[in-house]
This record gives C-alpha cells, structure tokens and sequence, in this order.
C-alpha cells in the first residue's frame, strides 16, 4: 500500500487544488460560525425580550384588580 501524499506540503497543495479544496472549506467552516453565533445572539435577544414582556405583564396583573375574587364592602 502507498500513500496518496508523500509530505505536508503536498497534501495541502492536493495535487495544485489545493486553493480550491481548503477556500471552500474554510468559507464553510466560515458559514457554519457564523451561523452558530447569529443562532445564539438571536436566542439571547429573545430571551431578554421574553423576559422583559413577563415583567410587563406581572405589572399590568399587579394593576389590574381580579374581577373574580370580591372585594370587601
């Protein structure tokens, strides 16, 4: 059995397509992290959003007086 590359050199330039090979997987691995990090910034906004409307809402439950329970006369 013999190997395909002989040394580092060349299996980074694989054969002169090389550039093509590791540019399309460096834009890959590129889109990938950016994706991740969109992905969680998004949730982290949605969150803070969620929590911010939960407050809202307490406070106007807060405010609101409960039509159920009777009030003492």
């Amino acid at each position: 059995m013999q190997p395909y590359f002989y040394s580092v050199s060349e299996f980074i330039a694989m054969g002169e397509h090389g550039v093509f090979v590791w540019s399309c997987w460096a834009i890959t691995v590129g889109v990938m992290l950016f994706f991740i990090i969109y992905s969680r910034r998004q949730r982290q906004a949605l969150i803070k959003q969620l929590s911010i409307q939960q407050a809202r809402q307490a406070q106007r439950t807060a405010k609101t007086p409960n039509p159920k329970t009777k009030q003492p006369s």
